[in-house]
């Protein structure tokens, strides 16, 4: 259903290499780098995440939640994603752990920008 999702960024190069790093280990990669705009994903038939410059030429900024959130198969998962996001300079909001018991387990990032991403296991 979802084709992909643009967050847009103020620092293009930075958020390549914090997104390319990051969901590398979830198989994915980039796809299509257009110069104001990069897509990630496992191929072009899948949900893909896009980082891009606002068209507008305005600066970027997050909205008042949206959040975008990954599933990497499992709580030791979402914690290595987790570690491995502030290894790259994101900042937490929300450290990993059971959110919903034996429902939901997640932890929240934001980047550099301020867009909000969710690591999280169902089950």
């Amino acid at each position: 259903m979802i084709s992909y999702v643009t967050l847009g960024v103020s620092d293009l190069t930075a958020a390549k290499a914090f997104y390319g790093q990051l969901l590398g280990d979830l198989g994915s990669k980039s796809l299509i780098d257009m110069g104001r705009i990069a897509f990630f994903g496992k191929s072009m038939a899948q949900p893909m995440l896009a980082v891009c410059v606002p068209f507008n030429q305005q600066p970027a900024n997050p909205g008042n939640g949206n959040m975008v959130s990954f599933s990497p198969g499992s709580k030791a998962a979402v914690d290595t994603l987790y570690q491995k996001a502030i290894s790259l300079g994101a900042t937490c909001d929300g450290a990993p752990g059971q959110r919903i018991e034996n429902t939901f387990y997640g932890a929240y990032v934001k980047d550099a920008d301020g867009n909000k991403l969710c690591f999280c296991h169902f089950g």
